[in-house]
């Protein structure tokens, strides 16, 4: 093992391109891909690379469900060209294994049904698997075996939790985990493994360790937070030097590989967060007790060890395993106070440290970084659950503070790991990538922003990111802010976890990892394990680490979407009490059947549809300009604009609010307006004018001639 020469990875100048056209498998060969099953019952096997889905009917499912990873047999052709059709002959990989529905019961067994419109084989529930339920019972059932049994294809399960039907709040986030492949408890040998880890830390542990345990240290966390990641130190040095330590929970001490804990921590890949509930990666015994970095208590830790100057630079690092002792707990809103009033408790080292993260803020925009602004809506809930009011969080000092020291220690980490190879290979390490815009959204995006007065440097990634930034700068504060700051968005690849080190495009970094926020990301987990394995050098290999990527990838996208689901769930609940009321809204997007509209006071997001537009004129969709546009008036609506609306439905079940368009301004009567030529489509609107302000208008300019 040893260190490589000034090697510097090298960035794509595009990411791979998957689901190219290739030539259809034979018939009785097998492939392996995800299933997919539509409200009609009828499955389509998603492989990758290949052109054309793979066609599977029910009977043919074999116990596979939504979601699943399968191994499909391809059927003879039948020599008519249609659609390949294939057998499911394995489960691969399991989205779920616990549903929602209800039981209908029998004499010494029950059928639990699960609910949804994709189509499931009913699971067969044996009499002492009912944990109290009744015939009826609206309860959560867990699979046990698949295989059927006595059962035929029936697989066998057992009921984890009897649902309060009155809790209809409770019942919908619990789907959303479930339909999202996350279980809401956690199974009792898992249970069982974690309660088994002794919470005394022995002297011997400590003395293996570099004791921080005397040093200045505290967390900074939101005011409700349980789990406690990370923690800063300071010290100052006798050379007027800071000695910064970033301290964070030593989980790998306490979940061992190929137990069963560790094995149920990998499956989920993450913590979910949703509006009234956290769904954690880990027991609450490891989570909020062994490994939460709690005031007055000693700790186990790994960490990142800094020498910086007083402007910013780091002069030193250090990496490993550590032992601290936190003097104070302190939330965000504390430490803004003590940012803005100076004063308070620790306020001289919270004021350095601010001081010192604003300068690496500064450093890496200054080095291509993108600036995009970060708004976060959360909703106030009463006791059952219920959205009572809107709250908006913004990025702060505070955040930033945190943030940027995080960031550092992640870089460190990964750039420590990528210098190290074994037999001039690099090590298998889950790298955080994140490729460069894609030119297919960048053209339209650009031909958008330069309508704002707003052109874009190509000639290098780095002028990419810095045209960005300029852009960024330049709209604050004015109206297309709101519009360009979302679809520039829109044009960034999505960031993943992979061993094939591109750099991370959005943060300017050659090399970065996540090493921070172990308790709640199992790829934290396996950086602490390799970096471990490094510092010890120790290192063996993983083969396996690229599909444990792939997999934690998967798995923080489904958590994203369980997330943006909750939250819609809520938006839909709150506004279900202003049916019949109008709001000024923002339109956040557009497509051919209408157009989205995010409200200006509760950030809740519904559909204008296009057959409620239809009355007023006949509306296109015209893509380049992220528009719908009237043939006969040119009246816009367009990503951005300022809009009234009406909230007309409320779907819970659905999750989707409807809005209605409000005309606060009308075309006077016998006015000649302009058509819309679909070729130019750069037309400029006429503006829609009260008649008052249209007779205004005519007889300032009678004046002005006269």
């Amino acid at each position: 093992m040893g260190r490589k020469n000034d090697r510097k990875p090298e960035r794509k100048t595009d990411s791979k391109k998957t689901g190219k056209p290739m030539t259809e498998v034979r018939a009785n060969s097998e492939v392996k891909g995800k299933l997919e099953i539509t409200r009609s019952g009828m499955g389509f096997v998603i492989v990758e690379g290949q052109e054309t889905d793979i066609l599977v009917r029910p009977s043919d499912f074999n116990t596979a469900m939504h979601g699943d990873v399968v191994r499909v047999r391809i059927k003879e052709e039948d020599g008519r060209g249609r659609r390949q059709q294939g057998i499911v002959v394995g489960v691969a990989e399991r989205k779920q294994s616990e549903f929602v529905g209800r039981l209908q019961m029998n004499k010494g067994f029950a059928f639990f049904v699960a609910d949804g419109d994709k189509k499931s084989p009913d699971i067969y529930v044996p009499e002492k698997a009912f944990k109290g339920a009744t015939d009826s019972d609206r309860v959560v059932v867990r699979v046990k075996d698949w295989s059927g049994g006595d059962n035929g294809k029936r697989p066998t399960g057992e009921v984890v939790s009897i649902l309060n039907a009155e809790d209809v709040n409770d019942v919908a986030m619990k789907e959303i985990l479930l339909e999202a492949g996350f279980p809401i408890e956690f199974p009792d040998d898992v249970m069982e493994e974690a309660n088994r880890i002794p919470d005394v830390i022995s002297e011997s542990e400590i003395k293996r360790r570099r004791d921080f345990r005397e040093i200045l240290t505290f967390t900074i966390d939101p005011v409700d937070a349980k789990d406690f990641d990370d923690a800063i130190s300071i010290k100052v040095m006798k050379n007027g030097n800071y000695e910064i330590g970033v301290h964070i929970a030593d989980v790998s001490h306490f979940v061992q590989p190929d137990t069963i804990l560790d094995e149920f921590a990998y499956q989920k890949a993450t913590s979910v967060y949703l509006p009234d509930r956290v769904n954690p990666m880990l027991p609450e015994q490891i989570s909020n007790v062994l490994c939460s970095l709690r005031p007055n208590e000693d700790k186990l830790t790994f960490s990142a060890v800094f020498e910086m100057s007083p402007k910013g630079s780091v002069k030193k690092y250090w990496l490993g395993k550590t032992a601290i002792h936190s003097n104070h707990r302190f939330s965000y809103e504390e430490v803004q106070e003590t940012i803005e009033k100076e004063t308070g408790i620790y306020s001289d080292e919270i004021l350095l440290l601010n001081s010192i993260a604003q300068r690496l803020r500064r450093k890496r925009f200054e080095h291509g970084a993108i600036n995009f602004s970060s708004t976060e809506v959360r909703f106030k809930l009463d006791e059952k659950g219920k959205p009572i009011g809107i709250v908006v969080k913004e990025s702060k000092e505070a955040h930033q503070l945190i943030e940027e020291f995080m960031l550092l220690a992640n870089k460190y980490v990964a750039q420590h790991v990528s210098e190290i190879e074994i037999n001039k290979k690099p090590i298998p390490f889950p790298y955080r990538i994140h490729d460069l815009p894609k030119e297919e959204k960048m053209l339209p995006f650009m031909a958008f922003a330069k309508k704002f007065g707003h052109t874009f440097d190509t000639s290098s990634p780095e002028k990419i990111a810095e045209s960005f930034n300029t852009m960024l700068l330049d709209v604050r504060g004015k109206p297309e802010q709101h519009v360009l700051e979302q679809l520039g968005i829109r044009t960034m690849a999505k960031a993943a976890y992979t061993t094939e080190n591109i750099g991370h495009y959005g943060l300017g970094f050659e090399n970065y990892c996540h090493f921070t926020s172990p308790i709640r990301r199992y790829p934290d987990v396996m950086v602490h394990r390799v970096l471990a394995d490094v510092l010890n050098n120790k290192v063996k290999p993983d083969k396996h680490m690229e599909k444990k990527c792939k997999h934690s990838s998967e798995r923080e996208r489904a958590a994203m979407e369980a997330e943006r689901a909750a939250n819609k769930y809520k938006q839909v609940e709150y506004m279900r009490d202003y049916i019949g009321e109008e709001f000024d809204g923002v339109i956040s997007g557009a497509a051919a059947f209408g157009f989205w509209v995010e409200t200006v006071e509760h950030k809740c997001e519904g559909m204008v549809g296009i057959a409620s537009l239809a009355e007023y004129d006949d509306f296109r969709f015209v893509d380049t300009d992220y528009s719908l546009v009237g043939m006969r008036s040119n009246r816009k609506f367009r990503i951005g604009d300022k809009v009234r609306i009406k909230v007309i439905a409320a779907n819970l079940e659905k999750r989707h609010l409807d809005y209605e368009w409000v005309l606060t301004t009308t075309i006077e009567e016998g006015e000649e307006v302009p058509t819309f030529d679909a070729q130019k489509q750069v037309q400029k609107p006429k503006e829609i004018q009260k008649p008052k302000q249209k007779a205004k208008a005519k007889n300032k300019k009678k004046k002005s001639e006269e």
